[in-house]
């Protein structure tokens, strides 16, 4: 995720209680889609994608009055742009229960831009099982695609500029709940910013 200028130009585009309504909503269009949500594993790709899909996990189990298996699906390995950036550790892939063979499997990522990390998800999942049927659940998509990749569940369309950036910050990783907006640092704003 790029850096977000630290200037007053990042704005909130989303608060906690946006993106608790937000959860709500998209856990009740999974049930309805679903019919039901009997065959359905969570997976979020980490590290905030992991945290909206234990959430999503709670809201559909008060829906469903069952809890539901949620998991985390690491793509570092699978990434087209592996060798372009730096080292980084490997997030922990945990499938939960049963495995996905023959699941409807919701992938659930914070932000969609260019839909290389679906990508690499969807080749990570390649290579763990079969589900029935795969479908993907976004806090934010921000437009952009350089792949036919689209959401099923959208918490909020946000058309942005490719020198705008979305950061989302959630309360597990960063002790508040938002969604910011705000200007991609350049070299020269970084420079600025160092004088």
């Amino acid at each position: 995720m790029d850096a977000i200028q630290q200037s007053d130009a990042a704005r909130p585009v989303l608060e906690g209680p946006d993106i608790a309504r937000v959860l709500t909503r998209i856990a009740h269009e999974i049930v309805e889609r679903a019919k039901g949500a009997d065959d359905v594993v969570l997976l979020g790709i980490p590290t905030r994608g992991v945290f909206l899909a234990r959430r999503l996990a709670d809201k559909l189990e008060q829906i469903t009055g069952r809890p539901l298996p949620v998991g985390s699906l690491d793509i570092t390995m699978y990434r087209d742009d592996l060798r372009m950036r730096p080292a980084r550790a490997l997030a922990r892939t945990e499938i939960p229960g049963d495995g996905i063979d023959g699941r409807l499997v919701v992938l659930v990522d914070d932000v969609l831009f260019s839909g290389r990390t679906i990508r690499a998800a969807l080749d990570a999942l390649g290579d763990i099982g079969r589900p029935r049927a795969v479908q993907l659940a976004v806090l934010v998509d921000r437009g952009h695609r350089e792949l036919p990749i689209r959401a099923d569940y959208v918490g909020k369309n946000l058309p942005t500029s490719l020198r705008e950036t979305v950061k989302v910050q959630l309360a597990e990783e960063d002790g508040r709940d938002t969604v910011l907006l705000g200007l991609r640092e350049t070299a020269s704003t970084a420079a600025a910013g160092e004088q």
